[in-house]
């Protein structure tokens, strides 16, 4: 059965300790001159504030393409949505309707107006920032945790914690193709070029399927156990998985074969977040920290201090500015209530 990444313990998913790595992680020397210029940058910008977003833990957050919104969705089973202005973000609506919690959204692609949700209440909702208003609710056959939206923009795809996947016409809203995997399905998504799909399952293989035929093109093993999540760069040239051996692997797009491994993290990594140009990757788990690494050489290029798990990262699709959103709790009137908030990483130190 599927889990989504936010909902996953440290029991669920089995430990790994520190030290563990792979036969293929490969140790390179000295920091390069982006490294030292990012470095450079982040020692003057590296507030992180904190902004109310919801009443309960944020599952997911996610920019849209423009970088002018950043949106939420939570387990109190709204979403809500955020105007970037300067150095803060300011809350423009909350997102009411779906029965149960929102587990993942994205933006579409090219539409910076258009977001949708996955809940577990078995149905998307497609939303306009425009009228604030759902403009479409679609029903699904099980309680929904990962979706993806088609590079082209045509098509959502949508994954339940019955391993059915379902391809949805954003246009009819309609369901397009339905499949049922005889494995955990945990995230998807598309690869830039639109013509593959991929899966990663709880095996620890990426399964990748042509599209739109979803005939199966190839199973890579990616990890010794469940494999969490899943991101393309934006240039199209990577993509990387997290697992829960709590190591994350990069993976050449066109050769298909695992071009380095970060180390760094010691539990299950959740989510993961290529920078606009490519050229860094944030990764999470339940460690304290945000792993961000140069992607060409695998180094520490920084890491973002967090006070509990960290369940989502999305960095801004124009600037070097992270969202994330971590398992606070509001311990200044209630230890045990969920903080609900959203955090913005790389703000001026004086701002």
């Amino acid at each position: 059965m599927a889990v989504a990444a936010a909902a996953m313990g440290p029991s669920a998913l089995g430990q790994s300790g520190p030290g563990s790595m792979a036969p293929w992680c490969s140790v390179t020397s000295g920091p390069t001159r982006y490294v030292l210029g990012m470095q450079e940058l982040f020692r003057g910008h590296s507030k992180t504030r904190e902004f109310p977003a919801h009443s309960a833990k944020v599952h997911s957050v996610a920019w849209s393409c423009d970088g002018r919104r950043l949106a939420s969705g939570s387990f109190d089973k709204t979403a809500s949505v955020f105007l970037l202005e300067k150095d803060r973000l300011v809350k423009e609506n909350n997102y009411r309707g779906h029965g149960d919690s929102v587990d993942q959204l994205c933006w579409h692609p090219s539409n910076p107006d258009l977001f949708v949700t996955a809940s577990g209440d078995k149905t998307i909702r497609i939303w306009d920032v425009r009228t604030t208003k759902c403009i479409a609710t679609v029903n699904t056959k099980g309680e929904n945790i990962n979706i993806c939206w088609s590079p082209d923009g045509q098509t959502i795809a949508v994954g339940n914690k019955d391993d059915v996947v379902t391809f949805i016409d954003a246009k009819t809203h309609r369901s397009k193709a339905e499949e049922q995997f005889k494995f955990e399905v945990n995230e998807i998504s598309w690869n830039n070029d639109n013509n593959m799909f991929f899966l990663t399952n709880g095996n620890g293989c990426i399964n990748i399927l042509s599209y739109p035929e979803l005939k199966p093109v190839q199973s890579i093993n990616a990890h010794p156990s469940n494999c969490i999540c899943i991101k393309f760069d934006p240039m199209g040239k990577y993509f990387a998985t997290g697992s829960a051996d709590a190591l994350v692997s990069l993976w050449d797009v066109d050769e298909l074969v695992c071009v380095r491994c970060f180390s760094r993290l010691d539990w299950p990594v959740r989510t993961l977040s290529f920078s606009h140009d490519g050229k860094m990757l944030a990764s999470a788990s339940e460690d304290h920290f945000i792993d961000i690494a140069e992607v060409e050489t695998g180094d520490k290029l920084w890491e973002v201090q967090c006070e509990s798990p960290t369940f989502t990262v999305a960095w801004h699709p124009k600037r070097p500015l992270l969202a994330f959103a971590c398992d606070d709790k509001d311990g200044k009137y209630d230890s045990s209530r969920e903080a609900g908030t959203v955090k913005l990483f790389g703000l001026p130190n004086d701002s």
